[in-house]
């Protein structure tokens, strides 16, 4: 109430709510299984999602010319994004927002942030922009066709159609607009892509793969790498990383500066590739080419368990053995890998683990040398 939040709609989103423990088992819930990212991608860019898809972007080819024209974000990139968000508007979520943000907020484990995501919604609900009974979404808090937190929602959201209110929920110009909003506050550059798919030659420097590694397109392409389709890569300065969300022998990704914006979005290396892969796939369906022979086999928790307590046996350093998958896991595999003169790409695939087991049945010959990895392998 000191926020300007009136009784009547405190009374109204939280008067009768209760603690949903279905919320809290979403929340707390560990993914048993690493999928890889061409699991995760077939999943979600599928045939019918991108047939869909390119039907939508005909039927609201104007108005999505218009917001692309007022924020400079094509219309394909729009419509994957709510293609995946939500399938199109069909998946909104029917969690009431208000209770679910309380219980999360009443929960330990983040409580800070979803207090402040529960309060961005009651400033929402104050404003008039939605009824307290129709702010429905993920179980998460997350809002409309384009599912926007609703700190998001303060910073970005934008009334497009001139009716006064911020409708993410039957509002697609609203919705469109704010994510548009949204993408150009956060980064995105007009006219330029997101990133292509990539061959790399038979020599290449597999360390060189890493988010962080950034280098104009000249560069990558005298280092020999081309086309997806084996054709040269532009004469260009801009500059990017080469991404291989599945280890060398799955598919190899350049990703320009416009990637990171996908990335602030939602900071899943997967998810940023699947929107960008979908909204090429609206325009001309070019299906990925390197994806023939890699190890396509999940990893349950109990492996990434076992990869970085095999590594700690060998002299590296995942960071703590929790069976989380994280930099500085990657880190400790391509160490081990550089070492075993194997391909440095950091990827913990089922071939990897089996490569250390195979290590720790033969007991290592001879132990690793007492200096770090990176120095024996600069």
């Amino acid at each position: 109430m000191s926020r300007g939040v009136s009784e009547t709609v405190l009374d109204a989103a939280l008067g009768d709510i209760e603690l949903i423990p279905k919320v809290l088992d979403l929340d707390q819930r560990q993914p048993e299984f690493l999928d890889t990212f061409l699991n995760y991608l077939d999943r979600r860019v599928t045939p019918e999602r991108v047939e869909e898809g390119r039907k939508l972007l005909q039927e609201h080819s104007q108005l999505l010319a218009d917001i692309s024209g007022r924020y400079g974000i094509p219309p394909s990139l729009l419509v994957a994004f709510w293609g995946l968000e939500t399938h199109y508007g069909q998946y909104l979520g029917n969690y009431p927002v208000p209770a679910a943000l309380a219980t999360l907020a009443f929960d330990a484990r983040r409580s800070d942030f979803f207090r402040a995501q529960l309060l961005s919604a009651l400033d929402i609900l104050q404003a008039g922009h939605i009824p307290p009974a129709e702010m429905t979404g993920s179980w998460a808090g997350a809002m409309g066709h384009l599912q926007f937190m609703p700190s998001t929602f303060q910073a970005y959201a934008v009334d497009a159609d001139g009716d006064g209110k911020k409708d993410l929920w039957h509002s697609l110009p609203d919705a469109f607009a704010s994510a548009a909003n949204y993408l150009h506050q956060i980064g995105w550059r007009e006219r330029e892509l997101w990133g292509r798919e990539v061959r790399l030659p038979p020599d290449f420097d597999w360390r060189l793969a890493r988010p962080d590694i950034k280098k104009p397109v000249t560069a990558w392409r005298a280092l020999g790498v081309t086309q997806a389709d084996g054709t040269p890569l532009p004469q260009s300065e801009l500059k990017g990383a080469i991404l291989l969300p599945q280890g060398h022998t799955g598919p190899a990704f350049l990703a320009y500066r416009n990637f990171s914006a996908i990335l602030n979005w939602n900071r899943s290396i997967n998810y940023a590739l699947a929107v960008g892969i979908l909204s090429d796939q609206l325009l001309c369906g070019t299906p990925l080419q390197g994806n023939e022979d890699t190890d396509n086999q999940r990893l349950s928790r109990d492996d990434v368990l076992e990869i970085q307590q095999q590594l700690i046996q060998r002299g590296f350093e995942p960071g703590e053995a929790d069976g989380v998958l994280g930099a500085q896991t990657r880190a400790a595999i391509r160490n081990f890998q550089d070492q075993a003169a194997l391909p440095a790409d950091g990827y913990p695939s089922f071939t990897l683990l089996e490569r250390l087991r195979e290590g720790g049945r033969e007991s290592m010959a001879s132990s690793p040398s007492s200096s770090p990895p990176d120095e024996q392998n600069p």
